[in-house]
């Protein structure tokens, strides 16, 4: 059984959801505030936090900001319905995914289901370790070395960066990426993927060549640039 921390000050949605996802063979804990739930987040060993933006002592943002800075734990932030700004600062910090309120139980489980699917990846299908030009990624350590810097990484970024170092030079629409990365159908207005990304290059130290690690192709998708950009290889 995965072992998830929701934190949430509303009391009867929190009650509601862990009754629910109980049912559905998860180890529910609950935190009714930021600073609580920053506490149970580092003091154990959680396989997700659906983590509420709205809360009083520590808001989900800088909940979120402190944890980073210690754990890579996958984190499903609860936005307000709409609530754009939200959405992409979560992503920014290094969330994996979003949710708006109001959000059916079903759609919530699809969720977490997806994103314990794509950072429970230390099995026997991920290489040891994936070596591409100055980048050395390691999946059982959710890291990579790049120019002598040692680089921690979230399962989502992980994943995504994976599949790029795998299948240098081709170009991946974002739907693609959504759909085999995110585990979720692309969404109108969805910039999740894009985040993502972003995350990743600021991680990554610039190239020695000056060249970009990652090239975007508007209305297309991205490409993991290998040496020199061929853009014939994306027409």
């Amino acid at each position: 059984m995965k072992n998830l921390l929701l934190i949430d000050d509303d009391k009867e949605l929190v009650a509601l959801l862990a009754e629910f996802l109980s049912l559905e063979n998860f180890n529910i804990d609950t935190a009714a505030d930021g600073e609580i739930g920053l506490q149970k987040a580092l003091a154990s060993d959680y396989d997700l936090i659906l983590l509420d933006v709205m809360m009083p002592r520590l808001n989900g943002f800088e909940v979120l900001k402190l944890l980073r800075q210690k754990s890579d734990i996958p984190v499903l932030m609860l936005t307000a319905k709409g609530d754009e700004i939200d959405k992409v600062l979560g992503l920014e910090m290094g969330a994996d995914d979003y949710l708006a309120k109001p959000f059916s139980e079903r759609e919530l489980l699809a969720r977490i289901r997806a994103i314990l699917r794509r950072t429970q990846h230390k099995n026997s299908e991920s290489p040891s370790k994936l070596t591409h030009l100055d980048i050395e990624l390691f999946p059982a350590q959710q890291q990579a070395i790049c120019q002598d810097f040692t680089i921690e990484l979230t399962g989502t970024e992980l994943l995504l960066l994976e599949k790029f170092l795998a299948h240098p030079g081709e170009l991946f629409s974002k739907a693609e990426l959504s759909e085999e990365v995110l585990g979720k159908k692309l969404q109108p207005f969805d910039r999740s993927i894009d985040m993502h990304l972003s995350n990743i290059r600021r991680k990554l130290p610039t190239r020695q060549d000056g060249q970009t690690r990652v090239k975007n192709f508007r209305g297309r998708g991205y490409m993991w640039v290998d040496g020199d950009l061929n853009l014939s290889a994306a027409s």
